[in-house]
């Protein structure tokens, strides 16, 4: 049967219709040295080097380098709409600063942009933030090749490589490592031990299926380390930009990326590893050669060294000898030219706040700008070098995004200094007491409360060690630029292996937030803590202290006042009356009511840090009140020990003695002389 010319046109382009159009596009760099910036895309501190290495970032602090192949590519089939399948190889390598703590990893990533803006540092890998992390819109995939175990990702261990989609949490991952060909056994792979790695990335869009394959060798293996199964069509749209970004946080590594090979219709190249340059051997410590070198300049110039010697003597005496301790401690040790530079030489001008230990600096970097906190320890203060080294060497391990991050320190004839993230909005006290600089609204005042909560169950249950804040107050909550809570000052922080119990210690803490238990068996836990975060609650609903020495005797006390407020059913009375009623009741009253949950004396009635969460992200609910409360109770079964645990002695009246407490250093013995302590006061008889 014959066409008419038209006909056979249309039938022409609906034959052409019907077959899936080709999608090919490949590239392959063998080393970088001969590519110019417009063929491949760098932003950060991401540099090629002189030997035509892709470096991502060195090690410095808190950086960010990606390297991006410059044009788009199409990664959907415009006619199906579903995702195209792809292929990629490529050599890595991450060198850490410190060898025995590692540092944060590199990913592979496909992204709608280039620019990946806003993103952060740290944990991030450069890819998000904390406000955009999880979005659906970010049409984000990456494979993390990871040398931290973050349990805010619940990531699997501190060497593995991870599949993301959108977020920072794994859809899955596998510990790092390969399959030799005809070896059932997996061989492990330190991520970061500066060798020379070659990954391949296949997803087989027909299936679909993603394989992971990882080799110290030239040859791929034939069993890939991860395989699953996942459609890649919700993520990708129709042009996409692939490439790797990593990041630094405390624990800083150098990523490199010595040759990439992509494909969009066949098998990414491999390549031969001997064939690449190599990086410089790891030095572990340059200070020991630099010593040797000086020593055989001594033995050889005998009588200059004579004379130098003298010199030395005396610029010594003058100077910190380094010991043991200084090289092991992971945050970065910093000078104290640079720490006095950065403060314009402690300028009071530049002071931020002040405590019982030390005053706390604004400090500014000249070359990268970068805005820090220094705490300055004052040497008559009680902080010493054992608390100081513990407080470097454990505390500045912890990451989460609600606590204040220690990123370094320095130590000068007997003087100690901290240095921290910068909080753009200082402390909370700021924004919730007296006269604050700017009011914060329920929704961001609730915020808060959830930040400082998720901080502290890290620090109760997710990290290695239980650990201990205990001083836990307003001041010690510090606000960033977007006014979320992070938890700082870990100065009296106590940690201690989990299933273990703390030593007898002096009670140590601030009046108002210390838990009763404390006087008589000096023992902190995490229940002590949550009593404080109890005290936090009422603090940051109320507008209040939790001891107001000016207001009237019925409102001197604010858990009591906020409990005699819940028996005369005016619970909302007590509600910060900046907020003009502008909140929602049914927060408000659930978080007064867990606030009192944990000013219970009595250790047993209040809720751990998990449960804490649980309440106030609504997964249960609190339990329930049968009817207005009475002074007798009414509570239901559950609440009567609780309502119990938080009667009032009518017939003392309340006094306070000064040196019970250490208010200045934060810190020393509370004595009780003839009175009975409850929660935060000391009643004494008529």
């Amino acid at each position: 049967m014959m066409f008419p010319p038209l006909s056979r046109l249309l039938c022409l382009l609906l034959l052409s219709l019907s077959i899936p159009p080709s999608f090919s596009q490949s590239f392959i760099y063998k080393g970088f040295k001969n590519f110019a910036s417009t063929n491949i895309t760098l932003n950060g501190v991401a540099e090629i080097t002189n030997d035509g290495i892709l470096r991502l970032t060195d090690v410095r602090s808190r950086l960010i380098g990606r390297g991006f192949y410059p044009d788009p590519i199409r990664f959907k089939n415009p006619t199906t709409r579903t995702s195209l399948s792809f292929s990629t190889s490529f050599a890595f390598a991450v060198v850490p600063k410190y060898r025995k703590l590692g540092g944060h990893g590199l990913a592979f990533t496909i992204s709608p942009t280039k620019e990946l803006a806003g993103a952060q540092a740290s944990q991030f890998l450069g890819l998000v933030n904390v406000t955009h992390n999880g979005n659906s819109s970010n049409h984000l995939f990456a494979v993390e090749f990871d040398t931290v175990q973050d349990l805010e990702f619940a990531d699997i261990d501190d060497n593995h490589v991870g599949v993301n989609i959108n977020r920072m949490k794994s859809v899955n991952s596998t510990p790092a490592g390969f399959f030799v060909d005809g070896d059932s056994t997996k061989q492990d792979i330190c991520l970061h031990s500066g060798k020379k790695i070659q990954a391949w990335i296949d997803y087989d869009a027909a299936k679909p299926q993603l394989n992971i394959t990882l080799s110290l060798y030239s040859k791929k293996p034939s069993r890939p380390i991860l395989s699953l199964p996942i459609d890649l069509s919700p993520v990708f749209q129709d042009y996409m930009y692939v490439g790797f970004s990593a990041s630094t946080g405390l624990l800083k590594s150098s990523h490199y990326i010595f040759a990439w090979s992509f494909n969009m219709t066949g098998q990414a190249k491999s390549f031969n590893l001997h064939h690449l340059p190599s990086l410089p051997p790891f030095k572990k410590n340059q200070k020991g050669f630099i010593i040797g070198f000086s020593v055989s300049i001594l033995l050889a110039f005998f009588i200059i060294a004579t004379a130098g010697a003298v010199y030395v003597f005396k610029q010594v005496k003058h100077t910190d000898v380094i010991e043991d301790w200084e090289h092991d401690v992971g945050p970065q040790k910093y000078s104290y030219k640079e720490l006095k530079e950065a403060t314009k030489g402690f300028d009071e001008k530049e002071m931020l706040g002040y405590g019982g230990s030390g005053k706390v600096y604004k400090g500014v970097l000249p070359i990268s700008s970068t805005q820090f906190a220094v705490k300055r320890i004052l040497k008559e203060s009680k902080h010493g070098q054992k608390e100081f080294t513990s407080e470097i060497s454990t505390i500045g391990r912890l990451r989460h995004r609600n606590l204040v991050q220690l990123l370094g320190w320095c130590r000068r004839k007997g003087e100690f200094f901290l240095v921290y993230d910068f909080m753009a909005n200082g402390s909370l006290d700021n924004y919730i007491f007296n006269n604050p600089k700017a009011i914060l609204t329920w929704q961001q005042r609730f915020k808060i409360i959830n930040d400082v909560s998720n901080g502290l169950l890290y620090l109760h249950e997710g990290w290695e060690q239980t650990v201990l804040h205990r001083d836990i107050k307003a001041g010690n909550v510090l606000l960033d630029s977007e006014l979320n809570g992070r938890l700082g000052d870990f100065g009296l922080a106590k940690l201690y292996d989990h299933g273990s119990h703390p030593a007898t210690t002096n009670v140590v803490g601030t009046l108002g937030y210390l838990a009763p238990e404390l006087t008589r068996t000096g023992k902190p836990t995490t229940s002590s803590d949550v009593f404080a975060f109890g005290a936090l609650l009422l603090e940051v609903v109320c507008g209040r202290r939790p001891i107001e020495p000016k207001a009237s005797p019925e409102e001197l006390i604010l858990v009591d006042w906020v409990m005699d407020k819940w028996h005369e059913g005016r619970l909302l009375e007590v509600v910060d009356s900046r907020l003009e009623g502008e909140f929602d009741k049914m927060e408000v009253m659930m978080v007064l009511k867990l606030g009192l949950m944990c000013s219970s004396d009595e250790p047993s009635f209040r809720p751990s840090m998990r449960q804490v969460i649980r309440y106030l992200e609504g997964e249960v609910p609190l339990p329930e009140i049968l009817a207005p409360p009475s002074k007798k109770g009414g509570f239901v079964v559950g609440f009567d020990n609780f309502a119990s645990s938080l009667k009032k002695v009518d017939t003392w009246s309340v006094g306070y003695r000064e040196g019970d407490v250490d208010l200045e250093a934060g810190s020393g013995s509370l004595e009780l002389v003839s009175g009975k302590h409850i929660g935060n006061k000391c009643l004494y008889k008529d």
